[in-house]
């Protein structure tokens, strides 16, 4: 599977993005509500970016199922998007407030690089370029689930990404990467692929340490 050949390659930037202290934090119940605010705020913005790669890979597509696929990831975005509104109601942050909120510079760094993978690369380039979020939130997911209790201040947003209904999303999107590898992966380029795959991964771990330093006192 060429997911897992990628994650491979990049094991180190893979294992500070799903292992990083912001996710330990909040496995534990132990995260700054601080942090997962300014993260929840900002992933808002995040998503409004995503969804508009998937838009991207759509036009980028061939064929009527890559067209499918990218609407399926389109939708499961827009279902992302209703849970951050829901936990952000808490706050009193409606989705105006949230979609007036300034992108922070690591929001505009990581969503852009997706969109600039889908602007200058063809439709296997933007798949690798998204798989990080798409299928990391999904391993985040389960990894963390069975730590949790029933008053676990961060259940909510676990329980969501290691739902059957995710997990199936990520699995989709590993099922995309290997149709798309099968017509358009010659060997000599895994090399850019895992590039791509290293670098998005860096910034989802920056997207963390993002939400982390939020809750630091001035």
């Amino acid at each position: 599977m060429l997911f897992e050949r990628l994650k491979a390659a990049a094991a180190a930037d893979w294992s500070d993005y799903v292992d990083h202290a912001f996710v330990r934090r909040m496995g534990a119940g132990t995260l700054p509500e601080a942090a997962f605010r300014a993260y929840l705020v900002q992933d808002y913005l995040f998503l409004i970016q995503f969804a508009r790669a998937n838009a991207l890979a759509a036009y980028k597509s061939r064929n009527l199922a890559d067209i499918r696929a990218a609407a399926d990831g389109l939708g499961a975005i827009l279902g992302e998007m209703d849970l951050h509104v829901r936990l952000c109601g808490r706050w009193g942050l409606s989705a105006a407030d949230l979609e007036a909120a300034p992108e922070h510079a690591a929001t505009v760094a990581y969503t852009r690089f997706v969109l600039d993978c889908g602007a200058a690369g063809d439709l296997l380039d933007l798949a690798v370029a998204l798989a990080p979020c798409v299928i990391g939130y999904a391993e985040i997911g389960r990894a963390l689930a069975p730590g949790l209790t029933a008053h676990h201040p961060y259940a909510e947003w676990i329980s969501e990404y290691a739902s059957e209904g995710y997990q199936a999303v990520a699995r989709a999107a590993e099922a995309q990467l290997d149709r798309l590898a099968a017509r358009a992966l010659a060997e000599p380029r895994f090399a850019e692929l895992a590039r791509i795959f290293a670098a998005a991964a860096r910034l989802e771990a920056a997207f963390w340490q993002m939400g982390l330093d939020a809750a630091r006192p001035d």
